[in-house]
């Protein structure tokens, strides 16, 4: 007897039929971690549960989307209730998800978190230690996949906005087991030869699985410690990985990557022709101004009438010398009238004005002026000194006060 001979269609619908009245997978809870999440404009959600060992296509309708609470990402781990059937055109059984409640962070994103926190505290992502990207580099050097569309993108950009370039491309695996060491290695090597003067790190979007080789501890060690300034294009705009912190900048996309490394030809040309408009401005400018301020000259006061400017002078100086003068005068004759006040004062204190009144001065034998009787005793021979003259004299008696003594 003939064996039955079915479709693919067949098989896949008796498949699905399959499954369809199996009582465990017609309503199941699966835990997992969301990866290669998208939203589609449709508004169903499609994305992959997976955990350590397999992956499980999924998608939400859109009835059902419109009920969450909150926006899947990339890297929450779930509960998801709905049933597994077949997506019959395509043969692949997924779980088309009713319900998805959250169910914590992934492993991958708080191992993400915990390296990132350790980097930072470290200061491997300090601003400080940033080089800047040369403008114009001599060399570029590239890690990714030599067969992937990454070095393709970054080859059209490149040649666009600067043809002749000299790119060197360091082929590495970009995702899998052992790939970050090849990244890393990529690095010191072109530091180790200095083989160009800036490195362009670059990779495709993917899911967090496919990044983790660039949020590997080494890839980031060996970006920061690079003495080329390295460009970090891994992703999309919306992936972050540990190597876009260390690296001196991040793009969004390697192409963006490739458009940070060089500038655009025909954009230097412009800045050249207008400097060179400019240079070959400079001597009429010069000529102009030089124009402007000899004409400002030539109309001032002092080159219509540069002789009132003179007469100007000699008036003012003949003003300050005459108030000179006058200051000199006064000053001298206050000095005159100093001296006659103190002349008058010294000739109203003098002996001789004295004398002339009548009075007389009487000194001891030893030429000192007598002023007490207690200085003077019977038989002294004195002097006396008058206005006219001097009388020698001898003392026959002293007298104190109103007593008199022999």
């Amino acid at each position: 007897m003939m064996q039955q001979i079915l479709s693919v269609s067949d098989i896949n619908k008796y498949i699905k039929g399959l499954l369809s009245y199996d009582s465990i997978l017609s309503s199941v809870w699966v835990q997992g971690e969301i990866s290669n999440y998208k939203r589609h404009y449709s508004g169903h959600l499609y994305f992959t549960l997976k955990d350590a060992g397999s992956s499980l296509k999924c998608v939400m309708f859109k009835t059902s989307a419109d009920r969450l609470l909150f926006e899947p990402e990339n890297g929450m781990r779930v509960l998801i209730r709905g049933s597994i059937s077949v997506f019959e055109r395509d043969g692949v059984y997924q779980l088309y998800a009713e319900t998805i409640k959250e169910d914590g962070t992934g492993e991958m994103y708080a191992a993400f978190e915990r390296l990132k926190g350790k980097l930072e505290k470290e200061g491997l992502f300090d601003k400080e230690r940033k080089k800047s990207i040369p403008f114009m580099p001599r060399s570029i050097g590239v890690i990714t996949s030599e067969t992937g569309a990454v070095i393709r993108d970054i080859l059209n950009v490149l040649t666009r906005r600067f043809y002749n370039i000299n790119l060197k491309l360091y082929p590495c695996a970009v995702q899998g087991e052992g790939a970050s060491a090849k990244i890393a290695a990529g690095v010191e090597f072109f530091n180790r030869h200095r083989l160009c003067d800036v490195i362009i790190i670059a990779r495709g979007g993917g899911s967090i699985e496919d990044l983790w080789p660039f949020n590997e501890e080494i890839v980031a060690r060996a970006v920061a410690d690079s003495n080329i300034p390295v460009i970090s294009g891994v992703g999309h705009e919306t992936d972050f990985t540990i190597c876009d912190f260390a690296a001196d900048l991040r793009a969004p996309t390697p192409s963006a990557a490739a458009e940070l490394a060089v500038p655009e030809m025909s954009e230097i040309k412009r800045s050249l022709e207008r400097i060179s408009e400019r240079i070959r401005n400079i001597p009429k400018t010069n000529l102009e101004i030089k124009r402007t301020g000899l004409g400002r000259i030539l109309a001032s006061p002092f080159f219509k009438k540069p002789y009132s400017v003179i007469s100007d002078g000699r008036l003012t100086v003949e003003k300050y010398a005459e108030e000179l003068e006058e200051e000199i005068r006064e000053d001298i004759q206050r000095c005159k009238n100093d001296i006659s006040l103190s002349a008058a004062r010294l000739d109203g204190l003098s002996p001789l004005k004295i004398l002339a009144r009548g009075y007389g001065a009487v000194r001891s034998p030893s030429g000192d002026i007598v002023g007490s009787v207690e200085s003077i005793k019977k038989g002294d021979e004195i002097s006396v000194s008058l206005r006219d003259g001097n009388i020698e004299c001898t003392v026959n008696n002293v007298f104190r006060g109103d007593t008199k003594n022999d």
